[in-house]
């Protein structure tokens, strides 16, 4: 069992809806949606590309992918992930935009924002204790002689290379896409989040994910609103 601390919207807003449809997934309740209709490619061409995206669930990684510490439990876990949802309060980031990331395309702040980077790394410390240490191979997944040395200590200090100085916010919509096919993809994806496109993006909620055996889909176990103590929010799974 592997757990992640991701943001995602709340299950009812305008964006985790367009996501679902897009990846033909709702990570929510794990429902296989199909393709998205009226696709201005195959449908064969669009599984090929949302396959990645689609396993983890619409997100944007906050404390990677890990194994629970010899020790420690998931009610531990889960009782740590309230309590840290209800003293923070939410803020937002002024504007998202459709951008790229290498050959991925993603949601992403138009420019650094630097309370949602202070955001990230209180996540990726608060939830430290609980983070089993990387095995062996799990290093080896991550290209080490490819990081940067900064990235490399990143990876041995909190499990994962993009954290603190390295963080950037990204919400992955595609897997790799073929530079002579970029233009095709971000019309599409532009139709398809002209309400999020150019907008303001609340981060108003958290979300605690778990993958049950490796290479499965990522599941939400429990998503929790921001800045709301236990007995005054709507409880969700």
């Amino acid at each position: 069992m592997r757990y992640a601390i991701y943001y995602t919207p709340a299950p009812d807003s305008p964006l985790a809806s367009d996501a679902g449809r897009w990846l033909g997934r709702d990570a929510f309740s794990g429902e296989m949606l199909g393709a998205p209709g009226g696709l201005a490619m195959p449908s064969e061409q669009w599984q090929g590309l949302v396959a990645e995206p689609q396993r983890y669930g619409f997100h944007a990684t906050l404390k990677a992918p890990f194994e629970l510490r010899h020790g420690q439990t998931e009610a531990a876990l889960v009782d740590a992930f309230d309590a840290f949802a209800a003293s923070v309060a939410p803020f937002g980031i002024p504007e998202v935009i459709l951008g790229q990331l290498g050959p991925f395309f993603a949601l992403v702040p138009a420019v650094v924002h630097a309370p949602l980077q202070a955001f990230a790394a209180s996540v990726v410390e608060t939830f430290e204790p609980f983070r089993a240490p990387l095995s062996d191979a799990d290093v080896a997944r991550r290209r080490p002689e490819r990081l940067t040395e900064t990235q490399r200590e990143n990876l041995t200090a909190w499990g994962y290379p993009y954290v603190m100085d390295e963080f950037r916010f990204h919400m992955t919509l595609t897997g790799p896409v073929e530079d002579d096919l970029a233009p095709t993809i971000l019309s599409e994806l532009k139709r398809r989040f002209s309400r999020q496109d150019g907008q303001p993006l609340a981060i108003d909620g958290l979300a605690l994910f778990i993958e049950a055996r490796r290479g499965e889909p990522f599941t939400i176990h429990s998503w929790r609103p921001l800045g709301l103590p236990a007995h005054s929010r709507k409880i969700l799974p």
